[in-house]
């Protein structure tokens, strides 16, 4: 099977690519590099010592994008092209809905004139919205807080619309929490452009001596240490089960989502401290206000993807800090 995977030069782009490499399958990848780098093309054709196709191409270019589907037999698409900084998103709405959705609705145009059906969805656990309790389960009600959130939950309805529609669709909706972690090599990781926005990257910088302190968002939520709690994967976990979705997606009847995380929460605190352990670094935080539209709790139920793809997470949080720390000191820059 021949996959494109757009957005393949990113964080977990890379990692899926370098798993899908290694259980035997054929990938071409799309990236436009605004978030990434053209560097990791190598690093991934070094980690497996295979060579692959790969594009510099925007998603809104739709005669670019097409250009991939002429030049190569394409039997799937794994989609995590796409803006997702939260905090960004409600400051510049209409760039992330011109994008996401944009850009999506690109993707599956082309693959409707190239005979393309099975199609893997990068979404987010924040469909969950607000007002539901931990643990989210893929039947719950959805809902999101911010516009970053809600181009996930609207690619979602697209898709099973276009299933409704079109039945010979195979499609999987992957929800997933919060990766963290890098591949053992320390070649490819986590390594955002500008300030980071999610919690590991900026420990990174922290422990590194880019930036003075971390900056923790509140410590008077009702959670066991006031901080909040989240459900950390590690990105390798999280690859894989992009695999198992491939592997299993002829099985599915239109579009079928998956929550992809441990089932287990850690607070901000757990994550400082299980880093100071892997690095012997200290890392300095200062308390500030919460954020809006931050919950306190947030952790999976992962028996679907257990029971109907045959996946669940292996790493603890210690193995995502040791894997963290291995890429940054080899990547100090």
């Amino acid at each position: 099977m021949n996959v494109l995977i757009t957005g393949g030069a990113g964080y977990i782009g890379s990692h899926t690519c370098v798993e899908l490499l290694g259980s035997g399958y054929g990938i071409v990848v799309m990236d436009n590099y605004s978030n990434s780098s053209p560097a990791v093309i190598g690093k991934i054709e070094s980690i497996t010592g295979k060579k692959f196709p790969s594009y510099q191409c925007d998603m809104l270019d739709y005669e670019g994008f097409e250009k991939i589907f002429k030049e190569n037999k394409i039997d799937a698409v794994i989609h995590f092209a796409g803006l997702k900084a939260v905090g960004e998103s409600v400051e510049k709405p209409l760039e992330y809905y011109r994008n996401n959705l944009a850009g999506t609705i690109n993707l599956l145009r082309l693959m409707k004139r190239y005979g393309v059906r099975r199609f893997v969805f990068s979404s987010s656990a924040t469909v969950y919205g607000m007002h539901n309790t931990a643990p989210f389960t893929e039947d719950m009600p959805l809902s999101t807080t911010n516009p970053y959130g809600t181009t996930k939950l609207m690619i979602e309805r697209i898709l099973t619309d276009l299933c409704h529609a079109e039945r010979d669709w195979k499609v999987a909706l992957l929800r997933y929490f919060n990766p963290i972690g890098a591949h053992q090599s320390g070649l490819i990781g986590e390594n955002p452009n500008g300030i980071p926005n999610n919690l590991m990257p900026y420990i990174m910088k922290v422990a590194v001596g880019k930036l003075p302190e971390l900056r923790v968002f509140g410590d008077d939520y009702p959670t066991p240490d006031g901080t909040g709690v989240r459900d950390y994967i590690h990105v390798c976990d999280l690859a894989a089960g992009h695999a198992k979705a491939l592997e299993k997606i002829d099985s599915l009847n239109g579009a079928r989502a998956f929550n992809l995380g441990t089932g287990k929460g850690s607070s901000v605190l757990d994550v400082v401290h299980a880093f100071e352990r892997a690095s012997g670094v200290k890392i300095p935080y200062r308390v500030t206000p919460r954020r809006a539209g931050d919950i306190a709790t947030c952790y999976a139920d992962c028996t679907r993807a257990k029971n109907e793809l045959g996946w669940e997470a292996k790493y603890t949080l210690d193995d995502m800090c040791r894997d963290s720390w291995n890429f940054i000191r080899k990547n100090p820059d």
